[in-house]
């Protein structure tokens, strides 16, 4: 099974894609993990991409592409995966598409995860996690307190910390961008007739069992 999450910046796709991985034995493809091991591992297409970022040039999608293509080549990969990140536009897309045909593969799956941009800032610029980098769980200013303020219920731990890019105007500005490059791909996985929408602001649990529902189908 083939399947892109789509949702803006903390929708929760990373979670959804986690438990998918558990769930359904799938593999969270990252571009930017896959990007960062191909040059580690000094591939063909790493090379490329080396010297494209030596350059201060942008990877170009051809190099991308065909880092995916190498990556969906692993053991890991033979039930499937999650791609994260990628595309982010329509000419990403179609090249996608071709990439994939040309491995015998296609898409299963596109899922749209849906949100309240006011929410969407709320959730995102309240979060903060425990410091202890062997613990890392999650909390919010209001939706997720720690039982004990102060105290991190998993660990004990008293210190804690956030992204520096958790907060209001930076995640008004990635929705911004979100809506503006990567939602205009959504039509096209539309008219191929494999686009479903859930409710990205339900409970971790409910978006899980909507997206069951829609691999179900």
């Amino acid at each position: 099974m083939i399947i892109i999450l789509f949702g803006p910046p903390g929708a929760g796709k990373g979670t959804q894609a986690q438990r998918l991985e558990k769930s359904r034995g799938l593999v969270q493809l990252s571009t930017g993990v896959m990007l960062r091991a191909a040059v580690a591992a000094q591939t063909h297409y790493g090379k490329k991409a080396k010297g494209k970022m030596d350059a201060g040039q942008l990877v170009s999608d051809d190099i991308v592409i065909g880092i995916i293509a190498d990556r969906i080549k692993a053991d890991d990969c033979k039930n499937g995966f999650i791609l994260d990140g990628f595309p982010r536009n329509v000419a990403q897309a179609e090249a996608l598409d071709v990439m994939l045909a040309e491995e015998g593969v296609k898409l299963d799956a596109v899922v749209q995860m849906e949100v309240d941009d006011a929410a969407l800032v709320d959730r995102v610029s309240g979060r903060y996690t425990c410091a202890n980098k062997k613990c890392n769980e999650g909390y919010h200013d209001t939706n997720l307190k720690p039982a004990v303020d102060g105290v991190c219920d998993n660990c004990g731990g008293t210190e804690f910390e956030r992204r520096p890019d958790d907060n209001a105007e930076t995640v008004a500005k990635r929705l911004d961008e979100y809506y503006a490059q990567t939602a205009p791909v959504l039509p096209y996985y539309a008219e191929q007739g494999i686009l479903q929408q859930v409710d990205g602001m339900a409970a971790v649990n409910e978006v899980a069992a909507q997206i069951d529902a829609v691999l179900a189908a």
